[in-house]
């Protein structure tokens, strides 16, 4: 879940000729914002029902698009390797922690009987083209992080893998979209399709799960791509409300259809999560206000909100073996008689996990996040809720917009 943030260190042409500077979009930031937060709770707790509240993954594709779009204002190669540059360091950061531990527990490359292919696969940690491999089956350090660890560190680096792919791939799908916009953005839905009904069968895993990934989130991509060119604005204002609803019911129609429930929620189901997803994506571009200030109501919130976009990456990154160590140390207050029974439902309840969740992915900030503002080439902030402050061609600092 982009989970990128963008900075943008000189306007477009058409914005400096007339005195401007590209403002952040806030509404965004919000649909960020919720989109972490719905990650973290559906992580922790396995309701079914949030990615219908909110499809975040959709949502943060689609704002990452929508991004890129922009930024392909310049040219493509620099736009990728700057990209590259914020994604990879924060990997590579986690990397160096997770794959110590892992080594230190006995993994390595005879773990899997392929010493060579083990090496090979390892590059994946420094340029994720395909799943970084991992430990699996590793123990625990026991009350404080639960057995197979490894297995929840690399949970989230899908998403890492998936976004690398469409930054690469955003010069030619601005083309295809600029040239055939409806095509474009329906294609992603028919590989779905495709995939569903076994017309495509590809040998091994790593191709697959790649394709699966563009099907299902490609056409959330392609969406905020069109959203910042204007295709979707040049549609008459009644198409989005009528024709979205309708393909997102047909995504719940489909997983209802399929033994939707805890278990088999939308992440299981592609074809299901690509349809429910597209669908609310497209109503939330659609009704997009663009706020380049705070509403009077949201402005408690601010520094909250920037504080999730500035450090989106980190928190995404870590926040599964946060979960995992809030969990583990939570279980211990089992071992309390008193606890146990005076306030059982206390125990069981999942809110003062999710409090502990968040009190660690504070920590993780903190230790962590300096690493996107090195990536950006920003200053270092060990808690940023505020805009970063860049120095201009003059010498004097001023707030980063962007």
């Amino acid at each position: 879940m982009t989970m990128q943030q963008t900075t943008v260190t000189e306007a477009p042409k058409d914005e400096r000729a007339a005195g401007t500077e590209p403002a952040r979009d806030r509404y965004f930031d919000l649909l960020r914002a919720l989109a972490l937060f719905r990650v973290v709770l559906y992580h922790l707790t396995g309701w079914a029902w949030l990615p219908l509240l909110f499809p975040s993954m959709g949502v943060m594709f689609a704002l990452a698009g929508n991004l890129m779009a922009r930024s392909l204002r310049r040219p493509a190669v620099q736009v990728i390797r700057g990209r590259m540059r914020r994604l990879l360091p924060p990997l590579w950061l986690l990397g160096v922690v997770g794959v110590t531990g892992m080594v230190l527990q006995g993994w390595g490359p005879d773990a899997d009987g392929h010493p060579g292919w083990w090496w090979l696969h390892l590059t994946f940690w420094i340029v994720p083209l395909s799943d970084p491999p991992y430990g699996e089956g590793l123990p625990g350090l026991h009350g404080f992080v639960g057995e197979n660890w490894a297995a929840d560190f690399a949970g989230p680096l899908w998403y890492i893998r998936a976004y690398l792919w469409y930054v690469l791939l955003s010069p030619v799908l601005l083309k295809a979209l600029r040239a055939l916009p409806v095509g474009t953005i329906l294609a992603p839905v028919a590989l779905a399709v495709a995939f569903e009904q076994g017309w495509i069968d590809l040998p091994g895993e790593r191709i697959p799960s790649a394709l699966t990934d563009f099907s299902t989130f490609g056409a959330c991509w392609i969406l905020g791509m069109a959203h910042q060119e204007g295709i979707l604005r040049r549609l008459p204002r009644y198409v989005v409300p009528s024709v979205a609803p309708v393909i997102a019911l047909a995504g719940l129609w489909y997983a209802l259809h399929h033994g939707f429930g805890p278990g088999n929620d939308l992440d299981s189901m592609p074809l299901a999560q690509a349809l429910w997803s597209f669908g609310t994506v497209v109503l939330l571009l659609h009704v997009s206000p663009s706020w380049t200030e705070w509403p009077h109501r949201l402005r408690r919130w601010s520094g909250a909100i920037t504080l999730l976009n500035s450090r989106a990456v980190t928190i995404y990154l870590w926040h599964n073996i946060c979960i995992l160590v809030a969990a583990t140390l939570w279980d211990r207050l089992w071992g309390f008689e008193a606890l146990e029974q005076n306030v059982p439902g206390l125990l069981e309840s999942v809110w003062p996990v999710l409090a502990v969740v968040w009190v660690l992915i504070g920590c993780c900030v903190l230790a962590f996040g300096w690493v996107e503002d090195l990536a950006a080439r920003q200053r270092p902030r060990l808690w940023p809720t505020g805009a970063p402050r860049v120095r201009t061609r003059g010498g004097r600092r001023r707030a980063q917009p962007d």
